[in-house]
């Protein structure tokens, strides 16, 4: 299975893009995406090192949004793990 990770463009230097995932900041090629105006603000969607896939904010909040979710729920097993010394999975 594939993730690719919603991320905010900071920066464009040539066709590579300096974007932040939370308080994370990796480097991602446009290549892919050079029919695309890109700008510092946009979102896009980063796999493998390459941006595959502009987003509306709209997608890249829902987007974002659904990974919190998945790190409230990783929380929430680890502790009744602990908790009851289980794996949950």
């Amino acid at each position: 299975m594939c993730l690719s990770i919603p991320a905010k463009i900071e920066k464009i230097e040539g066709d590579l893009a300096i974007c932040s995932v939370g308080e994370s900041f990796y480097k991602a090629s446009l290549q892919l995406l050079s029919g695309e105006k890109l700008s510092p603000g946009d979102f896009v969607l980063i796999h493998t090192g390459f941006a595959i896939q502009k987003l509306d904010l709209e997608e890249a909040e829902a987007s974002l949004s659904a990974f919190d979710e998945f790190k409230k729920l990783n929380i929430e097993m680890d502790d009744e793990e602990k908790k009851n010394d289980t794996h949950l999975i």
